[in-house]
C-alpha cells in the first residue's frame, strides 16, 4: 500500500504522526469504451468550447459561476486555504459508537504510525479499547474539510470519513403516511421467516455475481469470439430474469416458511430414515403396541360383557353376593389376559387377527377365573 496523506492525530496535548492508507479498494473489472463499428477506442478530450482546442490539464483551473458571473480560482489560490495546509486530525470528541448513523459513513483509511516510538498511537488505542468509545476528528484531505470516526479494528487505529448532515438527504415519503394494517399472523410469520434466515455475518461467505459472471462472459468471449452464446455459458437466455410474480403477502410469507422449512426437513427426514432400523425400531415398537392394545382391549372387551352375561343368564345354584364379586374379578382377570395377548400379537399379526385371537383367550380365562372363585366360599 501506498500512503496517501501524512499528518498527526492531536489528541489534547499529545501528537500521534500518523501515514494515511486508502482502506477500501474497488475490485470490479475495468472496461472502457470503443467504437461498435470498428472497436476503435474511445477517448474524452478536454476541449475548450471558446477556442476548440484540446487542453492540457495543467492549463486548466477551477471556476464558480453564479448568476451569471464567473469567478476562475487558481491553484495557488485554492491553496491558500487555511484549512487545505492543515495535516492534523483534530480529537474534539469521544461519542458511544451507537449513536453513529451509519448512513453518515464515507470511506476508510489505514493509520499507520509514522514515528520511532508507536507509543502515544497505542496510548490513544488502548484509551478508546477502555473507554468504549469512538474519537469524533476533523481533517482536511484532498480539497475538503471533513468530519471523521476514529476507532479500533485488528490492532489498528481506522479513521472513518463521515458525511456532514446536510449531505444526508431526507426521506420524504408521501406513500409510507398512508394507515396500513398489519394482522398479528403476518408479524408471526414475518418474524417466523426471519428467524429461519438467521445467522451470523460472514463476508467472506459472500461473492459479487455479477464480476464472477463478466470474467466468465470475457473468457468465454476469448475462446469463442463472435460465435460465442450467451445461453450455451451462462445455461440461461442472455437478459431473462425472475418474473415477479403478484401474489398475497400471506401466500409469499407461506411459500417462504415452506421452503426454508423444506431444506431443514429434508436433511432431518434423511437421518430419520437412517436411524428407523435400529433405534427408532424400538421407538416405532412402542408407539404402535399402545395403539394396538388400545384396540385389543376394545375388541375383547364386547365378547368379555357378553361372556359374563351368557354366565349370568345361566341357571346358577348358590348365586350369591360372592359370585357378582366373582365375575368382577373374573373381568378383570380377562381384560388383563386380553391386554397381554394383543402387545404380543401387535409385532405380527394384522389387527383382525389380534382380535380374533384374543376372543377365545378371554373366553376360557374367564372359564378358569370362574372356576377358580366359585370354590372360595364353598
Amino acid at each position: 500500500m501506498r500512503a496517501i496523506w501524512k499528518g498527526a492525530i492531536a489528541f489534547g496535548l499529545v501528537n500521534v504522526p500518523v501515514k494515511v492508507y486508502s482502506a477500501t479498494e474497488d475490485h470490479d473489472i475495468s472496461l472502457h469504451q470503443v467504437h461498435n463499428a470498428d472497436g476503435g477506442r474511445i477517448r474524452y478530450q478536454r476541449r475548450c468550447e471558446v477556442c476548440s482546442q484540446v487542453i492540457d490539464y495543467s492549463d486548466i483551473e477551477k471556476a464558480f459561476e453564479e448568476d451569471g458571473r464567473t469567478v476562475v480560482l487558481s491553484k495557488e489560490e485554492l491553496k491558500a486555504i487555511p484549512a487545505e495546509n492543515s495535516h492534523e486530525i483534530e480529537v474534539v470528541q469521544f461519542v458511544p459508537s451507537e449513536q453513529l448513523e451509519p448512513m453518515m459513513f464515507e470511506k476508510s483509511y489505514y493509520l499507520e504510525p509514522d514515528s520511532k516510538s508507536p507509543k502515544a498511537y497505542v496510548l490513544l488505542r488502548r484509551a478508546l479499547e477502555d473507554t468504549d468509545r469512538v474519537a469524533i476528528v476533523q481533517f482536511a484531505l484532498r480539497e475538503k474539510t471533513r468530519l471523521g470516526a476514529l476507532r479500533i479494528k485488528d490492532d489498528v487505529l481506522v479513521l472513518q470519513s463521515l458525511l456532514w448532515p446536510d449531505e444526508v438527504r431526507e426521506a420524504n415519503f408521501p406513500s409510507l403516511e398512508a394507515d396500513v394494517r398489519i394482522s398479528a399472523q403476518e408479524r408471526d410469520m414475518s418474524a417466523a421467516l426471519v428467524e429461519s434466515m438467521a445467522a451470523d455475518f460472514d463476508p467472506a461467505s459472500f461473492t459479487d455475481d455479477y464480476q464472477v459472471q463478466l470474467r466468465q462472459l470475457i473468457e468465454a468471449k476469448l475462446e469463442q469470439g463472435e460465435s460465442l452464446d450467451t445461453e450455451e455459458t451462462f445455461g440461461v437466455e442472455a437478459g431473462e430474469g425472475s418474473k415477479g410474480e403478484v401474489i398475497d403477502l400471506m401466500e409469499a410469507l407461506k411459500r417462504s416458511l415452506d421452503r426454508k422449512r423444506g431444506s431443514g426437513s429434508a436433511a432431518g427426514s434423511a437421518g430419520d430414515e437412517a436411524g428407523g432400523d435400529s433405534g427408532g425400531a424400538a421407538g416405532e415398537g412402542e408407539e404402535e403396541a399402545k395403539p394396538a392394545r388400545k384396540r385389543s382391549t376394545a375388541a375383547t372387551s364386547a365378547p368379555a360383557k357378553s361372556a359374563a352375561a351368557k354366565s349370568a343368564d345361566k341357571p346358577a345354584a348358590g348365586k350369591t353376593s360372592s359370585s357378582k364379586s366373582a365375575g368382577d374379578k373374573a373381568g378383570a382377570a380377562k381384560s388383563s389376559e386380553a391386554k397381554g395377548a394383543a402387545s404380543k400379537s401387535a409385532g405380527s399379526r394384522s389387527a383382525a387377527a389380534k382380535s380374533t385371537a384374543a376372543k377365545p383367550a378371554a373366553k376360557s380365562a374367564a372359564g378358569k377365573a370362574t372356576g377358580t372363585r366359585a370354590r372360595k366360599p364353598a
